[in-house]
């Protein structure tokens, strides 16, 4: 799940230059350039030349051997301040004619050395002179590459200590057993690698694809660099799905490619949950260490985020510099509850094959500080000033901008093996809080879980706010007053409103949001929200519905939701959003979105596989859908706080 916070950047298109307008001006910087460095070298030799003169100037020290003058300064190889005050008491006094004699071997003998280095940097500058411009060009080339690889090479990958792989189970396979579950499961991995294959021919590199154009794309969250965020995104889909060709495609990409040192202002958040959860599930499943290599490189540059007055980090950070800043939109320069809370469960992970604390601190500082907050109503506000520690506007929401906060509260207690108390009983708080003030039941019968803002209840429901069905399916075992049953009923209630979504839309895919009141009820009013750009929320809480209850109606609405996708979003370049769920004759949206590939093909995939792949009592989905192992309790070497994890 992803926040819709993140804005797009502005569809306005930079002029391009034809080819031959292109040349020149990029021919007239190589001219100012080679004239600078020209006269440069020219300067620097006469730089040279004023020096050598002073030397050679004739010497006078002679007369007046005992002031301090030039020889006093010369003296060589002194090697102690006790050494230094005896040489000078020497020279001052007069004491030792040898002393004399070999002061003015050393300057004579520095003075040729710089006569020498002069000629040196003569015969330099004339060879210089006599180079085409276009030998200058080159060597200035080659000595900017030199100074980049020294550069990398000093800032390249520490080594990371050895650590002992947590027990790994259901890794691959998962075959469903009957044989129409199986052609199901068949045609979901043939979508995948129909959308890998398009991204590969049309988008290779670039962090995701324009299907339509079949060219690259990307968004605001990457920067401006190309990270392959697509590539990172897919490589645990494919490899639980035994594309193994197409996983070592992505895996040497990643190796040759895949550079963090970039001048990119990212998101945090994003680049956390898709780079850092992807790669660390990449290397838990394939066992390639590159993986880890390039999660804990990408992490090191997130932690400059961290430098707030209040520990929250900033929502974007430039990966080069470590500036960080929060996005102009977010209430009075806030940092978003769904941003800064959804970075545990990777942070974890990173402590835990890093043995450095800090990953760990920084999250559980997180904690530690909403704990001491007063909260309204028991809820988490959307805001949080890094600057002040104070909550921005009273506005909570269980979709965008505040989802996945809550998913962590959870898996956090999951993934450490149920030993993390704290985490659930601040779940379980929030969730009786949510209950309490956010969920109602529609004049027809549907539950859904509206938006506080002020005091008020908005009767709107957001497609993101549907991953909640699965949450409290997950949370339901372990709940508080023997309440497993009423949390499972629960999630189920939210899984049959999402699908009403679906089911009351021409296209049947769900819209980006929907209300319930006016007399309608889980549809879309505004245009802007009758989109559906490959969501996977819907499609999550169908699959955690069908673990926990094996119900068959869950595998049915995900196979209407695979004919849809493949009815109305495929198209030759790949997959793509529709902007009207409404319209019979939709207008694309042009984007492969990566999470297309991590999650609702995955979780597609998953649901019409047998359960022993990736059990849930072994694995921790983050909130991209990237599988990470549960850590449990052992022999202890790493010890933080009060959680234990085996290394």
């Amino acid at each position: 799940m992803t926040t819709p916070a993140l804005l797009p950047l502005s569809g306005r298109r930079i002029p391009t230059l034809s080819p031959g307008a292109a040349s020149f001006p990029h021919h007239r910087a190589t001219l100012r350039l080679s004239e600078k460095f020209i006269l440069l070298l020219i300067l620097s030799a006469f730089i040279t030349l004023c020096f050598g003169a002073f030397f050679f100037l004739p010497d006078n020290s002679k007369h007046k051997r005992f002031d301090f003058g030039l020889e006093d300064v010369l003296i060589p190889h002194i090697e102690s301040e006790k050494e230094a005050r005896h040489s000078s008491r020497q020279v001052i006094h007069g004491v030792g004619g040898h002393d004399e004699h070999r002061h003015r071997e050393e300057e004579e003998s520095l003075r040729d050395k710089i006569r020498a280095d002069h000629e040196r940097a003569l015969q330099e500058a004339k060879e210089k002179l006599r180079k085409s411009k276009e030998e200058l060009k080159a060597e200035i080339q080659t000595e900017k590459t030199k100074v980049a690889e020294d550069l990398k090479k000093k800032d390249g990958p520490k080594p990371l200590p050895p650590v002992s792989m947590p027990k790994l189970v259901g890794v691959n396979n998962g075959d469903p057993g009957d044989p129409d579950t199986k052609e199901k499961r068949d045609k979901i991995r043939e979508m995948m690698k129909h959308a890998w294959d398009s991204y590969r021919q049309y988008g290779w590199g670039h962090n995701e694809l324009k299907p339509i154009a079949k060219k690259g794309h990307s968004t605001n969250i990457f920067g401006n660099s190309q990270m392959g965020a697509t590539i990172v995104d897919a490589l645990d889909t494919l490899y639980i799905m035994g594309l193994h060709d197409e996983f070592k495609d992505g895996q040497e990409w990643i190796e040759q490619n895949l550079d963090f040192s970039v001048n990119a202002e990212v998101s945090v958040f994003e680049v956390n949950i898709r780079f850092i959860g992807g790669l660390l599930a990449a290397y838990y499943l394939s066992g390639q260490e590159v993986f880890k290599v390039k999660a804990v490189q990408l992490a090191e540059k997130l932690l400059p985020a961290f430098n707030t007055p209040t520990g929250i980090p900033w929502a974007m950070v430039n990966l080069k510099s470590g500036v960080g800043r929060n996005w102009g939109w977010a209430s009075a320069g806030s940092s978003i509850l769904a941003e800064f809370g959804t970075l545990h469960m990777e942070f974890v992970h990173l402590t835990y094959q890093t043995g450095n604390p800090a990953y760990y601190q920084k999250v559980m500082h997180i904690r530690k500080l909403l704990a001491k907050m007063d909260r309204p109503n028991g809820l988490y506000p959307n805001y949080l000033n890094p600057r002040t520690g104070r909550w921005g506007q009273h506005h909570t929401s269980v979709g965008g901008l505040g989802d996945s906060f809550y998913e962590y509260l959870l898996k956090a207690w999951l993934m450490s093996d149920k030993t993390d108390s704290e985490a659930r009983k601040t779940y379980d708080d929030a969730i009786e809080a949510i209950e309490r003030h956010l969920i109602r039941k529609s004049n027809g019968g549907l539950t859904f879980i509206g938006e506080w803002k002020n005091g008020h209840l908005e009767r709107k429901m957001g497609h993101l706010t549907c991953f909640a069905g699965g949450m409290f399916a997950l949370g339901a075992d372990g709940s508080p007053d023997d309440k497993a049953g009423h949390y499972l009923q629960l999630g189920a209630e939210i899984a049959h409103t999402c699908h009403e979504s679906y089911d009351r839309t021409v296209l049947k895919l769900g819209p980006e949001a929907f209300k319930f009141d006016s007399g309608l009820e889980a549809v879309a009013v505004r245009q802007n929200e009758k989109y559906y750009i490959l969501r996977p929320e819907v499609i999550e809480t169908y699959w955690y519905m069908w673990r926990f209850t094996h119900d068959p109606k869950y595998r049915q609405w995900g196979w209407e939701a695979v004919q849809a996708i493949d009815k109305y979003c495929r198209v030759s370049g790949g997959f793509s959003g529709v902007k009207d769920v409404y319209s019979s004759n939709p207008t694309y949206d042009d984007v492969q979105q990566s999470f297309f590939l991590a999650e609702t093909l995955k979780y597609l995939y998953l649901l019409f596989s047998s359960d022993e792949l990736l059990p849930l009592e072994n694995w921790v989905f983050n909130t991209e859908a990237h599988p990470l192992p549960v850590l449990h309790l052992g022999n202890i070497t790493l010890v933080t706080d009060n959680v234990r994890y085996e290394r």
